[in-house]
């Protein structure tokens, strides 16, 4: 319930270095508000009488603007800590920004399931490629389902294309993509599910996809990628503002890391998730690009895989910068996740700590 402070209002509530103290800027005249005490999920209108002397979180404009320059939203900061992680996390710039040097992510939707039902087939057959939705696939691991529609090649290469003539040149859908679930509650286990689709399949709008032509990303770089998006750390800043559907608009306000191949973790992340996600032969080639020798040095052992991604978790929590008790306080907030996950992935930021694992290469 934040409450903002009409013009001209005098704060009277407040502590006498006033919450809502203008803004001195060089040179100009007035100010605004540089900060101001909100408090969320309260449901008790009496505590509004107590409001903001108790209960209150003080959040700073210029955060708010970091994390979301375009809408300025607010995010559901439910404590002190969580506002100084998120301003740690800052440091790195949002998935949005266009980074000169660095690999970018455009983001993009292929086949919406009602309107572009006409080109649904419920048989595979000569020349259809299976429809990817979200149900076939979890964090770094495709699942038993199918959605049970395929579509004719040509045809949806014509609706991909729309009014650009198709003179055979090379799309999206025929290499390996980064795709993320679209419905995803911040009261599910996890928020942000992702894996690496095969290579010549297409994908609903439900599962949104990379843009590869655009984002101009490595499969070496959308590994790290995907190992980073599927941590417990960044999971925890996106539940602060997702409720139901993770739009695209979610994810560009992320702050996120643009390692690159030679830089120091890079390899530890990128290869642990090709790890987990290049289990059969058709991902050969992603394998290849970190440096695996194939699909055969892909985790299949249950055992293994859990241990892989607690060691990513604590990777991911080093390149951010946490320390000890703020990735506690991260692990604390999924209440649905298994105690053995959050434990192994607290001992694995411990045993990066001391050495046990290696934090680069």
């Amino acid at each position: 319930m934040p409450r903002l402070k009409a013009a001209g209002e005098r704060n009277a509530s407040a502590p006498p270095a006033d919450l809502l103290a203008p803004e001195v800027v060089a040179g100009a005249r007035g100010g605004g508000t540089v900060r101001f005490p909100a408090a969320f999920m309260r449901h008790d209108v009496e505590e509004l009488a107590r409001f903001p002397e108790e209960g209150a979180l003080l959040l700073e404009v210029a955060l708010i603007k970091r994390l979301s320059p375009d809408s300025h939203s607010v995010m559901e900061f439910k404590s002190a800590l969580d506002v100084h992680i998120a301003e740690k996390m800052l440091q790195f710039p949002l998935l949005g920004e266009r980074i000169k040097g660095g690999w970018n992510l455009v983001l993009g939707n292929e086949f919406h399931m009602t309107n572009d039902s006409h080109l649904f087939k419920t048989a595979p057959g000569p020349g259809r490629l299976p429809l990817f939705t979200g149900k076939m696939f979890h964090q770094f691991e495709q699942t038993s389902e199918h959605s049970g529609y395929w579509i004719d090649e040509p045809a949806g290469r014509s609706a991909l294309l729309g009014r650009v003539s198709d003179s055979n040149q090379r799309m999206d859908y025929e290499g390996f993509r980064w795709l993320h679930r679209r419905i995803a509650r911040n009261t599910d286990s996890r928020t942000l599910i992702a894996t690496i689709t095969p290579r010549r399949v297409f994908t609903e709008v439900n599962s949104t996809t990379i843009r590869i032509a655009e984002s101009g990303i490595s499969h070496s770089e959308m590994c790290f990628w995907c190992g980073v998006s599927n941590s417990f750390t960044l999971d925890w800043l996106l539940r602060q503002s997702v409720t139901t559907t993770l739009n695209m608009f979610f994810l560009y306000q992320l702050p996120v890391p643009r390692l690159r191949a030679n830089q120091k973790q890079f390899d530890a992340i990128a290869h642990r998730a090709a790890r987990l996600t290049c289990t059969t032969p058709e991902f050969d080639d992603l394998a290849k690009a970190v440096g695996l020798k194939d699909h055969t040095d892909g985790a299949t052992d249950p055992a293994e895989r859990a241990r892989l991604r607690a060691e990513l978790d604590g990777l991911v929590a080093h390149l951010y910068g946490l320390t000890e008790a703020e990735f506690a306080h991260i692990l604390s907030t999924f209440p649905l996740v298994a105690d053995t996950v959050k434990k192994a992935a607290h001992q694995a930021f411990r045993d990066i700590d001391s050495g046990g694992i290696a934090s680069s290469g």
